[in-house]
Order: structure tokens, then C-alpha cells, then sequence
């Protein structure tokens, strides 16, 4: 079951998972690092399931519907309470039920209107541990559970995955979070509408450095250092301009930030034309087991929580197939919540190791998913939450997400945080589809962060952008 994500301003992340784990680090000493294969063996921490109860699934739904009429017909929670104490309760009910039958809605919202328009699919993936559900929701039966036949397309990068959906060669695909708000502004493509129904990974990536610079960990000391991203709209790009500027340092002038696929990183690392990177894994880990990087930062110590990787397809997909988007969609939360489960996590890596998935070191892969890994510096790390698995597609994160982007000059003028976010993370739908399916889901879709230090309020993302010293 989903659990609420309750990060608070001023107070940090809270548990954006499906399960409560309680982070814990623990350095063991060179021999052990040395040894680290025999780790496979340690027992994991227990992990309990904070549930959130609900009378029935149709109370959660029925809830769930009248609320987004009401904040669409009334925008504010002021403007609906005015409205209710002027009329009562029972008098505003009947008059919006005489403009949009709830009645109706909420029939729609449980039942399938008909038969797969489609069922035949092309879904790409980039081969990373965040593209964990998508790949496992194939050889787990759950795209077949629901009368799909999906074929699972390894991606060398984001720049082809997002020309493969946006030519509809895939009919939907493993994408960065900042990926269908980027392209539903035009920012780097044309303007298409596009959408995100669930966040794939939550945390799960890192900074690492190369071993030449074990002496280098103060990021004052970074000036002139050239630095791998994945792409320019991805998390990593973000999160790393973030941190270096967070010390000082102007990421367009004091550093260099170079587009580099995730499967290159390693071989750039090793070869000296990257310093670090700031990279999905297993590549992290792999600079690690080959000798040739150290991890230096995991981003949850920058944002515990953040959000990273994405399912997204088009919202002309979604208004020409809905049955069969409601099917895949529902394939991918099943293949998430199998993915949040620490239990399945050593099986995960054994599936998803192979040459046709990750193509990596299974040794390296279960580091990554079971938290227990070698830092390259001599100790071996504990830590449970470095990669997690919560689908729900906040609208706050798509508010910060276009805050970074208008920061550093990848969006112009103005920008409308709230109606983007809202038109692209269907974080209302992934309410009703989670309760459908009997699955919790958070009753909110905005929150406050606590990043570095600094409190991101959704509400006010304009004097967020300008409260930075450094920016575009």
C-alpha cells in the first residue's frame, strides 16, 4: 500500500514511500568493503506499512471527485467555503450535480468504458535502475494481467526516447520528470501536450567523483571541473546546479555540465574527460566496482524524496486509447508497488541485470536496490532509501521542477506554475486509479520542501526563483 510523502517546510522529507524505512548509515571497515560480495547475504532491515484506512474504495473515489469538481468550479479554498456557507452544503450539491453529474463521473472513474482501444504497445526505457517498474511490470505478467502486449525497448538515452514518443514510435516511454513539462512548454522541442501519470523512482541517484579527486570534497574547490548529466531536462541537471551554486559556484561559468548518455559515464570517468557527474545509477556504483570513481554525495542528502524518473506518454495517447491507457497505467503502479517492497529487491536485480535490461554487474545492481553498497573510499554504506518507488506525481514537484527551469533560463517570461503542473501531472487521476485499485494515495497534491536549508513553498515560486543569489 501507498503511504503519504509528509515533507513539511522547515522539517525535511518524510516518508515518500510505500513503505516506512528508517534510514540508518554505518561504515565497516576496508576489509569489509574489500569483501564486499559476501553482503548478498546480510539480512535487510524490517520494514513496517504505515496504512491509511479508508471506509471503501468508492467513499475514497466519490471524495476524490466531488473535490476536484469543487476546485475547479471555485479555484480557492475560500471562494468554496464562502460558496457553501451562502447556500448549505445540500443546496450546493444539487446545483453542481445539475451543471456535471457526479453521479456520472464517478462512473466513469471506476468502471472501464470498453474493450483496449490498442493492445499491442512500444514502451522505451533508458537502461537504469529508476526504470525498475516499467521493466518488471513485463516479466512479472502485469502488463499481460491487463490484456497488454508490451514491448519493452531499450533506449540509449533521453534525447531518443523523447524523438522515439515524439514521432509516436513508442506509445509511451521511461522519461525524466522534467521531461513532459520541457516538452508540453516547447522548451527544446515543439510544443506538444504531454503528460505524467506517475514518478517511476523517488531519490536513487548520486555525485561521483573520480578517484583523482579524493582531496577535492569541498564543492568550493570544484571551479574549473567538467561534470556529466544525462540530459539538460533531467533532475540530475538540476539538483547539480543547485548543490554547486548552493557553495558559490555558477554552474554556466565556474563549471562545465556536459550531456553525456548514463551507459558512457564510467568509460568518461575513467578515460579523464568527466571530473564526476551527476548520474543515474547503476552507473554510480559501477565507477565504484571498477575502481575508477567514489560516491561522494547521494541526492537524497541534497532533497530526501525527490522525485526522478517518469512514466509519460502523450495526451493524445491518452485521448485516443484511454481504456488501453488506464490498462497500462494501472500495470505500472502494480509494477511499482511490487518494486517499493525491500523484499523483492534482490530478485529485482537479478532480473533486471541482464544484457537485454541493464547490462551490468548483478553485484553492482543489488548494491544500488538493497541500500548496503561500497562507497569506494573504503566503506560500505547502509542505506535503504537510496533508491525508492513511489508513483504519485505531486503537482509541487512540477512547480519546482519549472522554478529550476526559470532560474537558469531554460523557460522565459511568464510562466504558469500552477496550470502547467496541473495540465501535465495527473496527480488527481493518480488518486482515483490508486483508490481504484486499493491502493493509498496522498489527499494532497502540493507540499512544502525543505532543500538545503531552504524552504520551497508551491505557493510562491516566483519569489522562490528570486530569493537566489545566483541565477540566469
Amino acid at each position: 500500500m501507498f503511504e503519504h510523502q509528509t515533507a513539511l517546510a522547515g522539517g525535511g522529507a518524510g516518508k515518500g514511500r510505500f513503505y516506512a524505512a528508517e534510514t540508518t548509515e554505518s561504515s565497516s571497515s576496508s576489509a569489509e568493503a574489500a569483501q564486499y560480495g559476501a553482503l548478498s547475504d546480510l539480512d535487510q532491515p524490517s520494514q513496517k506499512n504505515d496504512q491509511l484506512e479508508w471506509s471503501s474504495r468508492e467513499d475514497v473515489i466519490a471524495n476524490i471527485a466531488r473535490s476536484a469538481i469543487m476546485k475547479g468550479l471555485f479555484g480557492t479554498d475560500m471562494n468554496r467555503r464562502n460558496f457553501l456557507q451562502a447556500v448549505g452544503g445540500t443546496t450546493a450539491a444539487a446545483a453542481i450535480s445539475s451543471i456535471l453529474p457526479v453521479e456520472k463521473v464517478l462512473a466513469n472513474i471506476v468502471e472501464a468504458k470498453g474493450p483496449l482501444e490498442k493492445k499491442a504497445l512500444n514502451v522505451g526505457f533508458v537502461p537504469i535502475t529508476c526504470a525498475t517498474p516499467i521493466i518488471m511490470a513485463a516479466p512479472l505478467g502485469f502488463y499481460e494481467r491487463y490484456g497488454l502486449d508490451v514491448s519493452v525497448i531499450k533506449t540509449a538515452g533521453w534525447a531518443v526516447s523523447r524523438d522515439k514518443s515524439l514521432s509516436a514510435e513508442y506509445d509511451a516511454a521511461h522519461m525524466l520528470t522534467p521531461m513532459p513539462l520541457a516538452i508540453t512548454v516547447g522548451s527544446g522541442s515543439a510544443a506538444t501536450p504531454w503528460t505524467m501519470p506517475a514518478v517511476e523512482n523517488i531519490n536513487g541517484q548520486a555525485i561521483t567523483l573520480a578517484m583523482k579527486h579524493k582531496d577535492k570534497q569541498d564543492p568550493t574547490k570544484w571551479k574549473g571541473f567538467t561534470f556529466g548529466v544525462p540530459f539538460e531536462y533531467s533532475m540530475h541537471n538540476f539538483l547539480l546546479r543547485y548543490y554547486v551554486a548552493e557553495a558559490g559556484l555558477d554552474p554556466d561559468q565556474d563549471i562545465q555540465i556536459r550531456v553525456v548518455p548514463p551507459p558512457e559515464m564510467v568509460a568518461n570517468l575513467s578515460a579523464g574527460n568527466l571530473d564526476g557527474y551527476l548520474s543515474p545509477d547503476p552507473f554510480n556504483q559501477r565507477a565504484v566496482y571498477d575502481g575508477v570513481g567514489f560516491i561522494y554525495k547521494l541526492t537524497k542528502e541534497i532533497w530526501p524524496g525527490h522525485p526522478c524518473c517518469a512514466f509519460a506518454a502523450s495526451q493524445k495517447f491518452i485521448d485516443e486509447t484511454p481504456n488501453t491507457f488506464l490498462a497500462l497505467f494501472k500495470s505500472i503502479l502494480d509494477a511499482t508497488a511490487y518494486s517499493s517492497d525491500p523484499a523483492n529487491r534482490e530478485e529485482i536485480s537479478t532480473a533486471i541485470s541482464p544484457k537485454n535490461y541493464l547490462n551490468q554487474p548483478e553485484t553492482v545492481v543489488k548494491q544500488v536496490l538493497t541500500g548496503r553498497f561500497a562507497d569506494g573510499l573504503g566503506a560500505v554504506r547502509n542505506e535503504p532509501d537510496r533508491i525508492d518507488f513511489d508513483p504519485f506525481p505531486y503537482h509541487s514537484f512540477a512547480v519546482w521542477i519549472l522554478s529550476q527551469m526559470k532560474r537558469w533560463g531554460y523557460i522565459e517570461g511568464d510562466v504558469s506554475y500552477k496550470d502547467v503542473a496541473e495540465q501535465v501531472y495527473l496527480a488527481t487521476d493518480a488518486q482515483a486509479v490508486m483508490a481504484d485499485m486499493g491502493l493509498t494515495a496522498p489527499t494532497e497534491t502540493y507540499q512544502s520542501y525543505e532543500i538545503m536549508g531552504k524552504t520551497f513553498d508551491p505557493s510562491a515560486p516566483e519569489a522562490y526563483v528570486d530569493s537566489f543569489a545566483i541565477k540566469r
